[in-house]
């Protein structure tokens, strides 16, 4: 196959431009002991342009009957992670058309240089998907880019004795013989990257707070851990809520891996972590405030391009310091100097607004793009600054930015051109002083 699309520079060889999705509908059979994925994935589409043929992105597992708008297509060939369909006629731009795949095989984690593996990884009893950025197909067909946003039903069938979470809400469990299977309902619109299952002897316990509802998905003799780190969620998301506007899904689910786990994996309405997580010391207590604040910066807003990855990062990180504050640790102010003086200590390579694949996650876009944060801030004032965060996430929830759409919105709210600082803070390799 040659000539075949990618939709973003820094996956290389993922996602098709000319079409997106509209809504997903996954059907899954899990098999534990022998790691075998049975699924049927319906995708209803549009055609952005006027196509004959369409990309997917699936990677180690084998198709077995594809088609479209219920028929075969005139071919279609899968190789190297990539099932291309070629039509039978062509679909005009704005047509709207369905594919539906079936498939099975041994899920695997995708790799991808330089960002290493992502995708389905199974644990000593279970399963997890850690989609960002490459990893959604590795366990279904899909257009993997971040600009196109869909709702997702996602039905899961597992051993009984395993609990099976994913994105959005449970509206249905149903036993079968000796299985049980998971049905959610993902309304609002997701990258197909935040997309997740995760698989294993879990409890489900939601605590006693009004409002969003917030569960824990623990494993056996978690909860005294997991009330130490998770134990003031419903106080976190509180505040968030009134820092950044309403929270942006129907609810939160922090699931906690009876393994350990490296880095926190953060998904759409949930979010995963580690037994090694528990111990409620401020270093796990901050990646808690982190996952969480991604729901608006990142999941409810959501890049359109990769390089654009300190919207997501830089906020996240900065609501860490903003819940330091307001939980009674140290103040925000004392969180962004500290890490100004050490980043003025490390290289100046970095280019926030377009770090390059290979540094995509280096820690300095999350650092800086914190530090950016502050000194508008700073320079701004507390009342225009928050109002600037709602605003950002009232217009732009459930659709896909880029760095020019806040700069542009920060000059609309505050009235005043603040191209010298993100000149500065985004586009420079000398670190600013703070204001």
């Amino acid at each position: 196959m040659t000539s075949l699309p990618t939709a973003d520079p820094y996956l290389p060889g993922h996602g098709d431009p000319s079409w997106s999705a509209t809504h997903y509908a996954l059907d899954l059979d899990y098999d534990l002991v022998s790691n075998r994925l049975a699924g049927t994935a319906v995708i209803q589409a549009v055609a952005d342009e006027d196509i004959t043929r369409v990309v997917l992105d699936l990677a180690h597992l084998q198709v077995q009957k594809v088609t479209v708008d219920g028929k075969a297509p005139a071919k279609w060939a899968h190789r190297d992670h990539r099932l291309v369909l070629t039509l039978k006629r062509e679909v005009r731009s704005g047509q709207a058309f369905a594919v539906q795949v079936k498939y099975a095989g041994r899920p695997r984690p995708v790799v991808l240089a330089p960002h290493g593996d992502a995708g389905w990884e199974e644990l000593s009893d279970g399963v997890i998907v850690a989609g960002q950025p490459h990893g959604a197909p590795s366990w279904f067909p899909c257009n993997d880019r971040p600009d196109d946003k869909a709702p997702y039903s996602i039905s899961v069938t597992a051993a009984q004795n395993y609990t099976v979470v994913a994105n959005g809400a449970l509206v249905g469990r149903t036993r079968r013989g000796s299985g049980e299977t998971w049905r959610y309902e993902q309304d609002e619109p997701m990258a197909s990257y935040l997309a997740t299952v995760q698989i294993g002897r879990y409890r489900l316990v939601e605590d006693d707070g009004d409002g969003i509802p917030i569960l824990g998905a623990v494993p056996e003799g978690a909860m005294a851990g997991y009330t130490r780190s998770f134990g003031r969620q419903r106080e976190m998301l509180d505040y968030f809520s009134e820092a950044f506007g309403p929270y942006p899904f129907g609810r939160y689910t922090a699931v906690i891996t009876d393994d350990a786990l490296e880095i926190p994996l953060e998904s759409q309405s949930l979010s995963t972590f580690g037994r090694n997580y528990l111990t409620g010391r401020w270093e796990e207590v901050r990646l808690v405030a982190h996952e969480l604040a991604h729901q608006w910066f990142g999941n409810a807003v959501t890049l359109r391009q990769w390089k654009d990855i300190w919207l997501h990062e830089g906020f996240a990180c900065y609501a860490e310091w903003l819940w330091s504050e307001a939980g009674g640790y140290e103040s925000c102010d004392t969180h962004a100097r500290r890490h100004h003086a050490r980043l003025a200590r490390l290289g100046k390579d970095l280019v926030l607004a377009d770090p390059g694949p290979a540094m995509m996650f280096d820690d300095r876009v999350y650092k800086r793009g914190a530090l950016t944060l502050h000194a508008l801030r700073l320079t701004v004032g507390d009342e225009t600054f928050f109002r600037l965060l709602r605003t950002w996430v009232a217009r732009h929830d459930g659709g896909t930015v880029t760095t020019a759409d806040f700069e542009a919105l920060a000059a609309e709210v505050v009235g005043t051109d603040l191209s010298g600082l993100f000149d500065a803070w985004l586009r420079g390799l000398p670190l600013p002083a703070l204001p």
